[in-house]
């Protein structure tokens, strides 16, 4: 295949080099113009893709640039993981909410922190859209940034470009379900659809054979489970895990979801409890604090500088990559090859993408941006018709997507009324006053990139 790719966020260096993993184990004629407008953060990622390149004997083209007007023109697919603000940001969007008792384990989709960084996140989306718009306007384009819903609604609301959210999220709950019911990922079937990081497993197949029943036993037993050890002499289960967890049955909200509403939720624990800040309000968390010591938030940013770390030193060291550094690095696993693959091949394959809702679910909102099954058909990609959702799921669905176009015009607009509804729409604050103190205190925290805001 003969591709040029542009990576805009290519500072988001794990993701690149596993994109570049990737590319390189695909072996196709490919240019990558890697692009983020932090000059040393380009550095690193362009320093490792050549190493990574050398390393392979890979011939792959590869050009860096902080303006991505400089390599759009020509490209074939463009690809997003921006983080407007970075670990920094998204630090103050996790801990100044602290201070008002909201704990979060992620703050990067929902809750507090997902509805203000999609203030930073949607306006530069859109610039990004509109120069893929001008320079590129046949290129695939797809988002792999946070919040996934409100940051690609924005940019259809405000540019019509057709943007396509990308998540491993689903893909990997289907993994851990197969496994959980002895079951290989080739043999299983499932169809999904929600929202980004609360996607609903509606129905699961093993070889055609419907394994919702079993589901429903396993969440039954480990639901009952769970309620023993919180009646044994007053004592709280405990098995929340840290931000690395993912062990299956260290999921009780996911398996308790799954025990009362018949599906099961992606992508667990750590993502949809911010869904549902009214059942944690002080951020307890089965004897445990959400993001303190269940899914430490602390430890996920320390992962992610040290990660950061060793990758700048890996590039910018004079010393060749080691010999085995191919062979233990796989691949980014975000399918996004496979994907590109898939498009121009029309081969049938199906992935669950975000996209806007065109009826595909009769009983959500039209135009909201939904995660759901398509099908690689035509050059594109087509979302399948699904039944109508249960009125339960709808309802966890409903006051969200509400939340999505709130926030999105609160984002294109700069209105800190609108922003302060969408945090009471969200429902982590306890008071108007305390949503309207946060909404202050997180738009002068981050004013640098709030250029929206400064009037």
């Amino acid at each position: 295949m003969n591709e040029k790719i542009v990576l805009i966020g290519a500072g988001s260096a794990m993701f690149t080099r596993g994109l570049v993993a990737d590319l390189i184990q695909r072996k196709w004629d490919v240019e990558l113009a890697l692009v983020d407008i932090d000059p040393e953060a380009l550095a690193v990622a362009e320093g490792l893709t050549r190493k990574m390149c050398q390393r392979a004997g890979s011939k792959m083209k590869v050009s860096g640039s902080t303006n991505r007007r400089d390599v759009l023109r020509g490209a074939t697919a463009v690809i997003c993981t921006v983080g407007v603000g970075g670990r920094r940001g998204w630090e103050k969007d996790v801990f100044i909410p602290r201070k008002y008792g909201i704990f979060q384990p992620v703050g990067d989709s929902v809750n507090v922190g997902g509805t203000s960084r999609s203030l930073r996140m949607i306006p530069a989306m859109v610039d990004v859209a509109r120069d893929v718009q001008e320079l590129a306007p046949s290129a695939l384009f797809f988002n792999y940034g946070n919040p996934m819903a409100t940051t690609c609604r924005g940019v259809r609301k405000a540019t019509g470009a057709n943007i396509v959210g990308l998540c491993h999220g689903v893909n990997h709950i289907g993994q851990v379900l197969a496994k959980e019911l002895d079951a290989s990922p080739e043999n299983l079937n499932y169809t999904a659809v929600g929202i980004n990081h609360l996607t609903w497993f509606t129905e699961v197949r093993v070889r055609g054979v419907d394994a919702m029943p079993r589901l429903k036993e396993i969440a039954a037993k480990r639901v009952k489970a769970r309620l023993a050890k919180e009646h044994d002499h007053g004592a709280k289960f405990a098995e929340a895990g840290n931000a690395g967890a993912a062990h299956v049955d260290q999921q009780p909200v996911s398996w308790a979801f799954m025990h009362l509403f018949g599906a099961y939720p992606a992508v667990g624990d750590r993502h949809i409890t911010e869904f549902f800040p009214q059942l944690f309000g002080d951020g307890s968390y089965y004897g445990k604090k959400l993001g303190v010591d269940a899914y430490s938030f602390e430890q996920t940013i320390h992962w992610g500088d040290k990660i950061y770390a060793e990758m700048k030193k890996e590039a910018l060291s004079p010393e060749p990559l080691s010999e085995d550094y191919m062979s233990r690095f796989g691949g980014e696993h975000e399918q996004v090859t496979d994907i590109i693959e898939s498009i121009r091949k029309s081969d049938g394959k199906v992935y669950s993408v975000n996209l806007p809702n065109h009826g595909q679910v009769p009983n959500l909102p039209e135009d909201a941006v939904i995660e759901c099954p398509a099908i690689a058909d035509g050059g594109r990609l087509k979302p399948l018709q699904q039944a109508p959702l249960d009125p339960a799921l709808v309802g966890t669905l409903a006051t969200r997507l509400a939340w999505v176009e709130t926030t999105v015009e609160a984002a294109l607009s700069g209105s800190r009324d609108r922003f302060v509804q969408a945090l009471i729409l969200d429902g982590a604050v306890k008071s108007i006053d305390e949503a309207y103190k946060l909404a202050d205190e997180l738009i002068e925290a981050h004013r640098p990139d709030l250029p929206q805001f400064r009037k």
